[in-house]
């Protein structure tokens, strides 16, 4: 086991880099750790957060078949049906859908993210300011709370497209990076 992964492991938060923006984040399966990334992130409890995996694998293993492999991974935040509520305190109002991302990550952020199970990972910014697409662009009150924080250097500074996979077709809730499948 990585430090990183015992520090997540117990609990704590971390700023890492996506393949569209920095996120700050922890391991998913740890409600209070969720709650306190919400706070620090002054992110309303209905508003969902979508669970970052390492591998389409780790993904479809936690949350089952829903979980579209041929659009993953990329800039893309699918939300799927969630039969079993796993997360439930992630999926805001409507614990039967859930936000799964599997970026293109740096093979240690990827296996720190399936090594804890998936993370619970929002953008590494205040409400209302921009994504950061730089360690340096990360607000210094997020830093001062991260005991795990990862340079993956210049990212596209884009947040990912969301689409909606729950209904007869797929729509697009949120424009990302061009790239986007």
């Amino acid at each position: 086991m990585t430090e990183h992964e015992r520090l997540l492991g117990a609990g704590a938060l971390a700023i890492l880099p996506t393949d569209t923006v920095y996120g700050i984040g922890c391991a998913a399966a740890l409600e209070e750790a969720c709650a306190r990334l919400y706070a620090v992130k002054d992110r309303p409890a209905e508003q969902p957060t979508a669970v970052v995996f390492g591998s389409v694998e780790k993904a479809v293993e936690l949350l089952g078949d829903g979980v579209r492999s041929d659009l993953l991974p990329g800039p893309v935040t699918l939300v799927v049906p969630n039969p079993g509520g796993r997360f439930a305190y992630l999926c805001g109002r409507d614990p039967a859908r859930i936000g799964v991302r599997v970026p293109e990550l740096a093979p240690a952020v990827a296996k720190l993210a399936d090594a804890v199970g998936g993370l619970a990972l929002t953008s590494a910014n205040r409400r209302g300011e921009a994504a950061p697409g730089r360690l340096s662009d990360v607000a210094p009150e997020l830093l001062s709370v991260a005991a795990v924080v990862v340079d993956g250097g210049t990212l596209p500074g884009v947040a990912s497209t969301v689409i909606d996979l729950t209904g007869s077709q797929p729509r697009v809730l949120r424009p990302g990076p061009s790239g986007a499948r």
